[in-house]
């Protein structure tokens, strides 16, 4: 029997899961893809605590006109500078099940440039 598209990303996202796991000093950046939106959060898996989070339904990034992909770019941007704020320098990153393609990978190039390291 055939999977769903969305039953074939939960079983890589726990394939993923099972290595990329977050600390305190390194979080776990994990990535949500909607067909509108676009959500980032930094998580400590050891506390289950969200440290930063970011979305492009945040005001300062809903204002700004563009596509998908360039929004994207923004709330990696936004995020890195919240978990600058937060102390964080280094993390790893969750992509959720979905290609390192398109909209993920811009939000990853994203927080690269505002300087997180992964």
């Amino acid at each position: 029997m055939a999977l769903t598209k969305n039953e074939r990303r939960l079983r890589i996202k726990s394939r993923i899961r099972k290595v990329v796991s977050g600390t305190e000093t390194k979080p776990r950046l994990a990535v949500f893809r909607s067909n509108k939106e676009i959500y980032a959060q930094l998580v400590d898996d050891v506390t289950g605590k969200t440290l930063a989070a970011a979305s492009s339904r945040d005001k300062d990034i809903a204002k700004s006109k563009g596509n998908k992909t360039e929004v994207a770019t923004l709330v990696g941007k936004s995020v890195a500078e919240k978990a600058m704020k937060a102390g964080v320098e280094t993390i790893s990153f969750d992509r959720g099940g979905y290609l390192y393609h398109g909209r993920v990978k811009s939000l990853a190039e994203g927080a690269r440039e505002a300087g997180l390291k992964f």
